[in-house]
């Protein structure tokens, strides 16, 4: 279970990544929804699914791993930066590059700045806590990304 713990965490490698480890697992997460939008044409409830699906062994994987380390957020869990990135681009009204760039630098802004009550959630324990801020930074870049969807910009 440690190994499958850590596999997901990690996003399976992702967060032993030496420099910026969040970002090389955001990066994943807008290369899975690149290849899921090419091959089957999956938009923003795919994603959405995709999130739902991966939450609970997320906080899972993020708790198990946070106490195998006896770090209350290490910095190799970088499951909570793909659930959060899911989360931003359900928000974009079209898939394209346009939108997957501004999903990604939309995300990791929120995730960086952690605006109220963003930073909050990580006060929350264990896992619960390492996953809650992202999904609320996903949140932000999501309302910004589908406003930014509907007046055009992309």
């Amino acid at each position: 279970m440690k190994r499958a713990a850590l596999a997901l965490a990690t996003w399976f490698g992702c967060g032993y990544f030496p420099w910026g480890p969040g970002t090389a697992g955001s990066l994943a997460a807008v290369l899975i929804a690149i290849v899921l939008h090419a091959q089957w044409n999956a938009g923003r409830g795919v994603l959405l699914l995709l999130t739902l699906v991966f939450l609970v062994p997320g906080v899972w994987s993020a708790t198990q791993t946070a106490r195998i380390t006896g770090r209350s957020d290490p910095g190799l869990v970088v499951v909570d930066e793909v659930l959060g990135q899911w989360l931003t681009l359900a928000g974009a009204t079209v898939l394209n590059w346009k939108s997957l760039l501004a999903g990604f630098l939309l995300f990791r802004l929120f995730d960086i700045w952690k605006p109220w009550p963003v930073r909050r959630l990580e006060e929350l324990p264990e896992g619960i806590g390492i996953v809650a801020d992202d999904l609320a930074a996903g949140i932000y870049g999501a309302l910004i990304l589908y406003i930014g969807g509907r007046v055009g910009l992309y």
